[in-house]
């Protein structure tokens, strides 16, 4: 259900610091429904590939070397608008400028480290999720 769906993933740092529960309880009461959920731990080819569309950019190399440091939480999220609804609730990508009470906000450490990533367009909100889940796992 395109438009209705948005993919993100709890970040290594916000997994090892033990906030992936408080972080999935902020995201129910939002009001967004997870429709799938798993925890895994990138290889670099895998971070390479899921991240390709920024092959080349300056932060590109540290950024795999980050996402596969450990595990990391997937998951698929449902709510209306839900790209924009999440990236709203989420906050700005760098901590230090997202707004108070923000996933961003409460557990980011910088602009790389910052807790979740969230799918940017619908497009890409279901390319992220076919990358994560099968059709088997999604709910």
């Amino acid at each position: 259900m395109a438009g209705n769906q948005t993919f993100t993933m709890i970040k290594p740092t916000a997994v090892r610091k033990n906030f992936t529960g408080a972080i999935i309880k902020m995201i129910n009461e939002a009001g967004f429904e997870i429709r799938a959920l798993k925890l895994v731990r990138l290889s670099r080819d895998q971070a390479a590939s899921f991240y390709a569309v920024h092959e080349g950019k300056p932060f590109y190399d540290s950024l795999i070397e980050f996402m596969s440091l450990g595990p990391i939480v997937a998951m698929i999220l449902e709510k209306e608008n839900a790209v924009e609804a999440f990236r709203n609730f989420i906050g700005a990508t760098n901590p230090e400028n997202a707004a108070e009470g923000t996933i961003r906000k409460l557990y980011g450490t910088d602009l790389q480290q910052n807790a979740v990533h969230g799918s940017d367009s619908d497009e890409n909100a279901v390319i992220e999720s076919d990358f994560f889940f099968s059709k088997m796992e999604r709910f």
